[in-house]
């Protein structure tokens, strides 16, 4: 690495850039980084070794690699993010197109209870149709745009958790857009989960709803199905920020070496006073005998009374 090509003051002025990198990117037990802490405070003054040296580049080396891991783990969801928005996409339009040419074979129209006994009123998606004879099944007048216009109605609903969900989105450095690829998903699901729950009613799988009354509320259930995908793709949300969240977080130790080793200012040797005092402590005075006087001893101590 050019860190063991550079002169030593470059080196030494490059020490806290690269311990920062290490310190976001090693653990805080990781042997590169516990040693690199311990030797920063010589390197920033100047004392290197060719140890030195190649204990900077074997650590930067490790934190680039761990670097590489972490973005290699957002990349990868990225791209499973994008094909699962693909895949329900083709599924969503499959449907459409299966409802265009056979609209009687996956029915949304209901058939409520009311009116006359002879007649009955049919409600599609998109469109009512009253004084019907009581013997007419609902599926033969299903229209060809049904499961378009609920899918429609479903995208419009799971775009307004895509504008909720905004706030909660935060920024990232990250090349890859992992937010955006789980907000793009939760709209071709809207869709889906709009069918699939109307599809549940006109079944009669939710207990005392089998029947809507009105073109409206089919489509008000729709938009309020599309809506509820957010209870699943919120799981895929909160993934995606634990993933962004790993990238440079690394799991802290006990006992950090670094809140030790590595504080700004020369080593306390060198700032101290000849004796070895602190920096803000006096030196010993030495008493009649030519010996130091102890810190916690008294006038009284030092005469022997």
């Amino acid at each position: 690495m050019l860190i063991q090509l550079v002169s030593v003051e470059e080196a030494a002025g490059r020490a806290n850039e690269v311990m920062a990198l290490v310190k976001d990117h090693l653990e805080a037990d990781d042997p590169r980084r516990v040693r690199l802490a311990l030797r920063l405070r010589p390197i920033i003054s100047g004392d290197l070794t060719t140890s030195d040296r190649d204990l900077m580049a074997r650590a930067l080396d490790a934190a680039y690699s761990s670097l590489d891991d972490e973005l290699a783990r957002v990349r990868s969801l990225r791209n499973i993010l994008w094909a699962a928005t693909v895949l329900v996409v083709i599924g969503v339009v499959n449907l459409a197109l299966y409802g265009w040419f056979s609209p009687s074979s996956l029915s949304l129209c209901f058939s409520p209870q009311g009116g006359s006994g002879d007649t009955v009123t049919v409600v599609c998606p998109t469109a009512e149709y009253h004084n019907q004879p009581a013997d007419t099944d609902p599926s033969r007048l299903a229209g060809a745009t049904d499961i378009l216009t609920v899918e429609i109605a479903g995208l419009a609903g799971a775009a307004l958790t895509v504008i909720a969900s905004l706030r909660r989105i935060r920024g990232t450095d990250s090349p890859y857009m992992l937010p955006l690829a789980s907000a793009v998903l939760k709209l071709p699901t809207g869709a889906l989960s709009a069918f699939l729950g109307l599809l549940l009613i006109r079944g009669a799988f939710v207990p005392g709803l089998s029947d809507l009354d009105s073109r409206a509320q089919v489509l008000a259930w729709a938009a309020a199905f599309g809506a509820a995908q957010h209870l699943v793709t919120r799981l895929v949300d909160d993934r995606a920020q634990m993933t962004l969240s790993e990238v440079g977080n690394t799991t802290g130790a006990v006992i950090d070496p670094e809140k030790l080793a590595v504080k700004e200012g020369p080593p306390a040797s060198a700032a101290g006073s000849p004796n070895g005092a602190g920096p803000h402590d006096e030196p010993h005075a030495p008493d009649g005998d030519g010996e130091p006087v102890p810190d916690s001893g008294s006038p009284h101590r030092r005469s022997g009374t």
